[in-house]
């Protein structure tokens, strides 16, 4: 398993290689797979912090500010989530959220100064390696599918490939197809972009790399965060057109068992 790309800026650095493992026959990019563990460890050092940080139990039950803050964040997502797709699945905003804290830190490590003589880099990026974004995008996808036939059914769900037009069952197909591959080169794409940058700038006199580099870092920063919050927000989208009309046809439904029936 390999980086999509290798390119040679200079004789001294190069960019999409990876410290590499071969068990088994297969090859596996070891500073991916560390850097990967490093930030699902910094999302769940978060969940537990935020976890302790809860309404202790005693008398006054006053809800701590890590508390307010989350419960906000959480309760704006929902009903921004619900006032544009309508109800989704309670699991799908934490989904949501777990995902872009993770994308964030991992976007994140690239920044960090843990390069060794530009050979050796302890903590890059796991999102510019396409092994980690396609395996997201694909268990994001697939999460979508389960829940689409879940909610609607195997029929119910497998029938929006032919709406508005049945003739448009190819396009609707392929277009299936191709989101976790756009998702995935989308995020890789971007982060992968980010660290040629930064390996540019680090070939710059050290008298005069700071300011470069210092701006850029923060231009970094904000590309990671847009890039976490729009994997986390077609994340969200996908759930929400997969189960788009189950429940408002339920409602409707019981509102329908609940109308006396008319004498005739």
């Amino acid at each position: 398993m390999t980086g999509l790309l290798l390119l040679p800026l200079s004789a001294d650095i190069k960019i999409g290689e990876h410290t590499e493992r071969t068990i088994g026959g297969i090859t596996f990019n070891i500073d991916t797979i560390i850097s990967t563990l490093v930030a699902g460890a910094l999302v769940l050092i978060l969940g537990f912090w935020a976890r302790s940080a809860l309404t202790k139990r005693t008398q006054d039950h006053v809800p701590t500010k890590v508390q307010l803050i989350w419960e906000a964040v959480v309760g704006e997502v929902n009903t921004q989530v619900e006032a544009n797709l309508g109800r989704i699945h309670p699991f799908v905003v934490p989904l949501a959220v777990a995902l872009f804290f993770f994308i964030l830190f991992a976007n994140w490590l690239e920044l960090l100064p843990t390069e060794i003589n530009h050979d050796v880099h302890l903590l890059p990026a796991p999102t510019a390696d396409t092994n980690l974004t396609y395996a997201m995008a694909l268990m994001a996808m697939v999460g979508v599918w389960i829940y689409g036939i879940k909610e609607k059914g195997v029929k119910g769900y497998f029938k929006h490939f032919l709406e508005p037009f049945p003739v448009l069952l190819p396009l609707n197909i392929l277009e299936e197809l191709t989101k976790p591959i756009t998702l995935a080169l989308r995020l890789f794409g971007n982060i992968f972009a980010g660290g040629i940058m930064l390996a540019l700038i680090g070939l710059i006199p050290f008298y005069a790399m700071w300011a470069p580099n210092l701006v850029w870092k923060l231009f970094d920063m904000f590309i990671g965060g847009i890039q976490a919050f729009i994997f986390a927000l077609l994340t969200v989208l996908y759930f929400g057109m997969a189960g788009a009309g189950h429940e408002d046809h339920e409602d409707h439904e019981a509102e329908d068992r609940k109308t006396p029936e008319l004498a005739h």
